[in-house]
């Protein structure tokens, strides 16, 4: 299917969020469409799919002017769109989800149970996928319901696949697997749109990139005649002198810590500590228990056995909350589900876990909150025209940076960081490094789980590894290495 936008324009209120974009997509081709948050990238695919009506501009579709009304008309003509942001029906089990709105019947109307199950197997088994199909897809991770979006829109037959940021929640062995059925489908002539902030896997898997940046097309240019430089600069209007800022780290005492932690069936003796300043890596493969431990020592889900010490004074976490008035926050990897109050404002989001600082007498003093969120606002950089701006409105990288802003503003001690720059553009990863620096630099303790290696080893002074539920390996920063890492990953010595 080849395809061609000219031109497009689009607004939301005062807010013009496309001006004059151009994007073409060609039959067989994996196509890179990159841009800082906000740069419209999203807007611009969910105008191709007929989720939004643009202002201004022509669609062309194999040389015939073509508009969707809606993405159901998209993808019944051959176009689908996975999304950032997960659509998972979490009550309903993983087949239903799988088939929701495409079901198989009989003749008589009665479900082809059988025949939908060989189908969803069969595409499981080319994703690598374990998940039972009776399992409620929300007790899945998030990388499981990402696998799961992959795999609905696989089943689809489409001739374009619109991906956007599909490996922000996986590892290396999902996202080479996932990789493995790009190529596949590119042999077939299956069109891709792959968004992702992820520099390494737009210079291994893609043919062309489109860079955008405020609304704008910057330009088109085949992946050979590039590079992560050029990329950056033209996406950012500026070079980045480093991707990883430096880190000199003072550590001091031992601010946290964790012994023989165990919940049974899920991750078991699980020791180790954090000093003041530190930030310590947590590496391992989806489903090896890292969210799970973290959960745990939020005080978000329950644990058997093990204790928990703060300052080497044992502790009882049994709600967030008491984790809150400890001094440890978490930023979670599901900030759409967990991280955010969507339909709650920038300041009612970020002002929520500190509300109780700016009411010494039981009244939210509103100046004190909205200096607050204002400096937390600029001090993060994000986009937005006020801080009354719905948490919903915002990109996938600026809800995050939301998120973040709502922990750091309650002063932590530790701070857990779950996936914390899963589809945040390069110049706002660096901009978030920065800020660990920074934190740690003020004593506050940084426990990172992340499924980039690079970022766990560029920003790690620590890495701990867990494999099946277990701690297997520790390395310290001059000794990490993907290798070591993965072989730790997947159960070797």
């Amino acid at each position: 299917m080849d395809i061609k936008m000219t031109n497009i324009h689009k607004a939301f209120g005062k807010n013009q969020v496309l001006s004059g974009v151009d994007f073409e997509l060609k039959p067989g081709e994996v196509h890179a469409l990159m841009g800082e948050n906000g740069a419209g990238k999203s807007t611009l695919m969910n105008i191709l799919t007929g989720l939004h009506k643009k202002d201004e501009g022509q669609i062309w579709i194999d040389g015939k002017e073509t508009y969707f009304n809606n993405p159901k008309e998209a993808e019944q003509h051959g176009v689908t769109f996975i999304h950032q942001e997960l659509n998972i029906w979490r009550d309903m089990t993983v087949l239903e989800n799988l088939f929701i709105g495409k079901e198989l019947r009989t003749s008589f109307g009665f479900l082809k149970t059988k025949e939908m199950k060989e189908m969803a197997k069969k595409q499981f088994e080319q994703l690598a996928v374990t998940v039972p199909l009776e399992q409620e897809a929300g007790l899945c991770s998030v990388g499981q319901q990402q696998m799961i979006e992959i795999a609905k829109a696989l089943m689809t037959n489409a001739k374009v696949i619109i991906m956007d940021e599909p490996t922000a929640a996986l590892t290396e062995r999902e996202i080479q697997k996932l990789f493995d059925v790009i190529n596949r489908l590119r042999k077939q002539g299956v069109s891709i749109v792959y968004i992702s902030h992820r520099m390494e896997e737009i210079f291994a898997i893609c043919d062309r990139i489109t860079v955008m940046r405020d609304g704008k097309t910057v330009d088109t240019t085949p992946i050979p005649e590039t590079s992560f430089d050029d990329v950056v600069r033209r996406m950012v209007g500026r070079a980045l002198t480093d991707r990883f800022p430096s880190r000199n780290p003072v550590l001091g005492e031992k601010v946290f810590e964790v012994k023989e932690l165990t919940k049974k069936g899920v991750f078991q003796d699980i020791s180790f500590s954090v000093q003041r300043g530190e930030i310590v890596g947590v590496a391992g493969l989806m489903g090896a228990g890292r969210t799970e431990i973290m959960r745990v020592i939020f005080g978000l889900d329950p644990f058997d056995s093990g204790d928990i010490l703060l300052n080497g004074e044992r502790v009882s976490i049994q709600r967030p909350d008491q984790a809150v008035k400890l001094g440890i926050g978490f930023i979670t990897e599901d900030r759409k589900d967990e991280g955010l109050v969507l339909d709650f404002s920038i300041r009612e989001n970020i002002a929520l876990p500190s509300l109780y600082s700016f009411s010494p007498k039981g009244m939210i003093e509103r100046k004190s909150e909205q200096d607050f969120v204002d400096l937390l606002i600029e001090r993060l950089t994000i986009k937005t025209q006020s801080s009354e701006t719905s948490a919903r409105n915002l990109s996938g990288g600026n809800q995050q940076k939301v998120v973040i802003a709502k922990w750091i503003g309650i002063r932590p001690k530790v701070l857990i960081l779950d996936e914390p720059t899963r589809g945040v553009d390069v110049g706002a990863k660096r901009e978030i490094y920065q800020l660990m620096n920074e934190l740690t630099e003020r004593g506050v303790a940084i426990i990172m789980v992340s499924s980039e290696l690079p970022e766990v080893i560029g920003m790690s002074d620590r890495v701990l590894v867990i494999h099946e539920g277990k701690l297997t390996g520790e390395l310290m920063k001059d000794e990490a290495t993907q290798e070591k890492i993965m072989t730790f990953a997947t159960g070797g010595q």
